[in-house]
């Protein structure tokens, strides 16, 4: 499952994700919840309360985050397969323009962050799909990883 505050429209970073989530097994099912108004403490808060609502019971909550663990492609394999072995929902979260609220942050079992670059949240579904459907081609020895290509 993928929470993501902000509506999706059509473009590139919609079809970017529709491309690797489509291939990924099983694809990511995709919640949008509304972006808040007011201030940036409030924002916030208001995304906060929608996606602590929207999480699944008993999820294992991945949050998006720039402070998070930065794997690389093997090291997000291992990782989504000690998620997949915990026998729990998985649930990537992915905040607003103001970021996630602490509550998020504290109920996340996992803060990933795509590296120390700012991307457009709505990018982040397409490169977070991306990174997952390699993540599943490492774990099941397809070619689509170069692993063996110098970084």
């Amino acid at each position: 499952m993928l929470l993501a505050v902000g509506r999706g429209r059509q473009g590139p970073e919609a079809a970017l994700f529709a491309h690797h989530n489509a291939r990924l097994r099983p694809p990511l099912t995709l919640r949008e919840l509304p972006e808040g108004v007011g201030a940036a403490a409030e924002i916030r808060r208001r995304e906060a309360e929608a996606i602590l609502a929207a999480l699944p019971e008993g999820a294992l909550a991945v949050a998006l985050d720039l402070g998070g663990t930065m794997p690389d492609s093997e090291e997000l394999a291992a990782l989504s397969a000690r998620w997949e072995a915990s026998g729990k929902p998985v649930a990537f979260v992915i905040g607003g323009a103001e970021g996630l609220d602490p509550a998020v942050l504290g109920r996340a079992e996992t803060r990933l962050s795509l590296g120390r670059l700012t991307w457009p949240h709505l990018l982040v579904r397409g490169l977070l799909a991306e990174a997952l459907f390699r993540a599943q081609c490492i774990r099941t020895n397809h070619p689509y990883h170069r692993g063996w290509r110098p970084g």
